[in-house]
């Protein structure tokens, strides 16, 4: 268990570490940097550093885990990643599915082998599976998401590196939007934002401002226009069978 700093959950969990980059948003992937670290410092599961690993010792571990949490899955990896075999995520799921007390949150950039997937999945209420968009060069990721079977379906529109005009929010449940932080973070305007933010309150979405980034991230912040937006979806929703 990891207890996490991201500002939209609770706890991560990784039965796969490592990926490989795909597109734009993954230039300065943290958790690329994270996995050199943690091998540095002995941790035995990051031996292979960034290479896609499995951990089949880590399903059962969100069974013993009692109090209801937000958590979000590979958050140090991408569980649609090619060399994920199909049995293994369904492994995850069934994981996921014996654990109605938690919210888990699946977020990939592999939006096209998740939905020829889904099909193939067990999408039980409380797994909240999300696609990142980081400009308007991959907003065809939404639409694969679209086609999945998730009660509840969520944008990462982080690291946003362009503008994202005239969203389709279609059966989209919940928009996360978040700036790049670290040594080189490219610098998102805050008037992209703020269109996403009010296309988000137009179609009754839940907005969630995670941070402007930078290379001071704690410095900037995450206010915007006065305020802080943690909007998420309603329990209503997305626990009911």
């Amino acid at each position: 268990m990891a207890t996490s700093k991201i500002e939209w959950t609770d706890l991560t969990w990784n039965p796969t570490t490592g990926c490989d980059h795909i597109s734009r948003g993954c230039d300065h992937c943290y958790a690329e940097v994270l996995s050199r670290r943690l091998k540095a410092m002995g941790q035995p599961k990051y031996a292979n550093e960034f290479k896609l690993t499995l951990h089949p010792d880590t399903l059962e571990i969100p069974l013993r885990w009692r109090n209801p949490s937000n958590i979000f899955v590979n958050s140090m990896s991408d569980l649609f990643h090619v060399d994920v075999p199909l049995e293994f995520i369904k492994q995850v799921f069934d994981t996921m599915k014996k654990c109605p007390q938690h919210r888990f949150q699946v977020l990939t950039k592999r939006s096209g082998r998740l939905a020829q997937l889904s099909s193939q999945l067990d999408w039980s209420p409380n797994i909240w599976m999300g696609v990142s968009v980081e400009s308007a060069d991959y907003v065809a990721r939404i639409d694969h998401l679209r086609k999945t079977g998730a009660r509840i379906k969520f944008l990462s529109l982080e690291p946003l590196l362009g503008s994202l005009p005239q969203l389709d929010l279609t059966g989209i449940d919940w928009v996360i939007v978040g700036g790049e932080s670290g040594p080189g973070s490219r610098p998102m305007d805050a008037d992209w934002v703020r269109d996403i933010r009010d296309q988000c309150i137009g179609a009754a979405v839940p907005f969630f401002f995670k941070q402007w980034g930078g290379v001071r991230k704690k410095q900037a912040g995450r206010s915007l226009d006065g305020r802080t937006w943690d909007e998420m979806p309603g329990d209503d929703k997305s626990d009911q069978v």
